[in-house]
């Protein structure tokens, strides 16, 4: 069942994209940070700009969750 939501009370989340990401077209420095993992996952916001980058996409999701947060996977 839907929920009906109240965006006139502020109620509704934003939505956040969630998209896998290949490491090797990151940033040298971000690259060595992440180490030997190939994908990542992004978490943006409706205008593009990135949030945060974490190692799979359940996490992506969780973290989006525990901020308020409505994540939408993009393929």
């Amino acid at each position: 069942m839907a929920e009906k939501l109240n965006v006139e009370a502020g109620t509704a989340r934003q939505i956040v994209y969630v998209r896998p990401v290949v490491v090797a077209t990151l940033s040298e420095d971000l690259r060595a940070q992440i180490g030997p993992i190939e994908t990542v996952y992004s978490v943006n916001r409706p205008d593009g700009e990135r949030v945060a980058l974490v190692r799979d996409r359940g996490l992506a999701f969780l973290l989006a969750r525990q901020h308020d947060l409505a994540p939408v996977s993009v393929h």
